[in-house]
């Protein structure tokens, strides 16, 4: 004779309520497995592939304001600047370009920035032309401008395609950097790049300073100390002004 079993069975009218926990723990698994799979989707971009910096023959230019009808002397050495810089990267013309609406009166100060080119070394045509003026009021410059070898980001800053809060999708759940990410940084970097070959690879090194070299075997070679005694002489703080 079989003995009787201690375990209860459950009566039917608790079946609902297990059935409604095992859906509930079917549906919360489901979702966690879709959430792994979505994180494992993501790719992450860097803002040096998003906006890279790049040597392009691009325009070189130099704004001058003259005072007083005249090239002043920091307008004279903004043009040395810009004479040297088309002697190492430019090429082609040199273009000088006045507003629309003064031509007549900048008339004296192209000839005046023409003669200080060429005193600084440059060689070749200089071309003169206009460029329109929307607003005569505002200060026009008397632009010059020349092609040449430039560090640029051909991408352009400010572009905002997409809504960083996401509130209309789910763009902003993949924890990627936006579109206009590092693009001001990259810009300002290319900006302030002397020689844009640098970043193809690294210089030449220049050769060793003999006359250095030689001291110091020399003072090695007596038992000296080959480094170099800086002598420097300190001024009590008392005899400053004839204290």
């Amino acid at each position: 004779m079989p003995k009787p079993s201690n375990a209860r069975k459950p009566s039917m009218g608790a079946l609902p309520a297990i059935l409604s926990l095992g859906l509930a723990a079917f549906s919360v698994s489901g979702c966690l497995g879709t959430q792994y799979a979505s994180n494992d989707e993501v790719a992450f971009v860097d803002y040096h592939e998003r906006h890279p910096i790049v040597m392009e023959h691009a325009p070189t230019t130099l704004d001058l304001y003259p005072v007083g009808g005249r090239i002043d002397s920091l307008s004279a050495l903004s043009i040395k600047s810009f004479a040297e810089r088309y002697r190492e990267f430019g090429s082609g013309q040199v273009a000088i370009l006045t507003p629309a609406a003064g031509r007549d009166r900048d008339g004296a100060i192209v000839g005046e920035i023409r003669q200080k080119l060429y005193a600084n070394g440059l060689r070749g045509y200089v071309s003169v032309g206009s460029y329109p003026v929307a607003d005569p009021t505002i200060a026009s410059p008397v632009r010059l401008v020349f092609q040449g070898l430039k560090a640029v980001v051909p991408s352009r800053c400010g572009q905002w395609p997409s809504d960083l809060t996401s509130a209309s999708s789910i763009q902003g759940w993949k924890n990627e950097s936006y579109e206009n990410f590092g693009c001001a940084t990259q810009t300002m970097l290319a900006a302030q790049i002397d020689d844009p070959r640098d970043l193809t690879g690294k210089r030449a090194s220049t050769p060793p300073d003999e006359e250095m070299r030689l001291r110091a075997i020399a003072s090695v070679r007596k038992g000296e100390d080959p480094g170099t005694n800086w002598k420097t002489q300190n001024t009590s703080i008392g005899s400053v002004g004839g204290g």
